[in-house]
């Protein structure tokens, strides 16, 4: 029953993507990661992003992510971090922003193929000093399917999907306890060796039940080191 609920909620959102108008922009995102361990089970992230909008032509946003990650099994990893955001706005301002976000990540691999999901709690203050709402938190659920095939060799090709649930947004009530987002990806990690890894992906992000919704096409490039 709650996988039918599921079907028609998401469903019920695409169509209604008919009914308003879209916006469609094209943009890079370059994401810089850092992983560390400190223990076997513990350690800590550290994550960079630059992004460009208006079809690859103007600043979109810079964030900077710090957090902690504990694995108590190999299946299993929980991570959790802030992000501090700083989001260009259209007469090239700054919106600063603050999110702590909870992740649970189980991964599983079955012969070569890996699937991992991820389930995401994100809250975020916008604006805290110079707006009226700025002092009320928004909060969302983020959950993310990946599929990843390996080949026996340093190239591993993957797609995901990324659904956004929005349980609270004082700017946007009209979408409070509803499904709003969905990102599709399709990509290729390098991995060079164990501690340097090289990404490429192709994202797709579309948006409904919105005044105005927007579909991003998205090319990300991304390098991580780990040790």
């Amino acid at each position: 029953m709650k996988k039918i609920v599921f079907l028609i909620l998401i469903t019920t959102g695409i169509l209604s993507q008919s009914f308003a108008q879209t916006i469609n922009d094209a943009g890079l995102w370059c994401t810089f990661n850092v992983e560390k361990k400190l223990t076997q089970k513990f350690g800590i992230l550290l994550t960079e992003e630059y992004r460009l909008k208006e079809n690859f032509t103007r600043n979109n946003l810079f964030y900077t992510d710090l957090g902690l990650f504990y694995k108590p099994v190999d299946l299993i990893k929980v991570s959790l971090s802030y992000r501090s955001i700083e989001k260009f706005q259209l007469d090239e301002s700054i919106s600063f922003r603050h999110r702590i976000t909870l992740d649970v990540l189980l991964k599983k691999k079955f012969q070569q193929f890996a699937l991992s999901f991820r389930q995401r709690l994100q809250t975020e203050y916008r604006n805290v000093y110079s707006s009226e709402l700025g002092s009320i938190p928004e909060w969302y659920t983020r959950s993310k399917l990946t599929l990843k095939y390996d080949l026996d060799k340093p190239i591993t090709p993957y797609v995901a999907v990324e659904l956004r649930f929005q349980i609270n947004n004082p700017r946007s009530v009209e979408v409070n306890n509803l499904w709003h987002r969905a990102r599709y990806i399709a990509g290729l990690d390098y991995k060079r060796n164990d501690t340097h890894t090289f990404g490429l992906y192709y994202l797709i992000q579309q948006e409904w039940n919105l005044s105005s919704p927007q579909n991003l096409y998205i090319v990300g490039l991304e390098y991580s080191l780990s040790f």
